[in-house]
């Protein structure tokens, strides 16, 4: 029984190390977004598959982006490390901060208003 308890408790530390790890390498590629689109950045994190979070960015130029995290408490600790505000909801205060060109509304909108084909 001892044996067994000792095995948990070797995997469970052996699981948290790793979710560290990556949540420190979340956080790193977190802060040189934030320092590349004009030295801070703000998200939002949402479940977006069984097991994945999405972190959405928002840099202070207004340029965005996403990463994926493996656990809601990974991305939550990579954004605590970075120094990240998160924003409960991607809409109002957030969604205003983003800058969009050219290349999005033909994405998103693409056949309607005659842009690329989505191939």
């Amino acid at each position: 029984m001892a044996d067994t308890k000792q095995a948990d408790t070797e995997q469970s530390a052996g699981t948290d190390a790793r979710a560290e790890k990556h949540a420190q390498r979340l956080a790193r590629q977190i802060t040189s977004f934030a320092r590349s689109h004009g030295g801070s950045a703000e998200g939002q994190l949402a479940h977006i598959a069984r097991g994945s979070i999405r972190i959405a960015l928002v840099g202070a130029n207004g340029e965005w982006g996403n990463l994926v995290a493996p656990s809601y408490e990974a991305a939550r600790r990579a954004a605590e490390l970075a120094g990240l505000t998160l924003h409960d909801d991607f809409d109002g205060e957030l969604a205003a901060k983003v800058r969009t060109g050219r290349y999005e509304w033909s994405r998103m909108a693409g056949m309607q208003l005659g842009g690329p084909a989505n191939d």
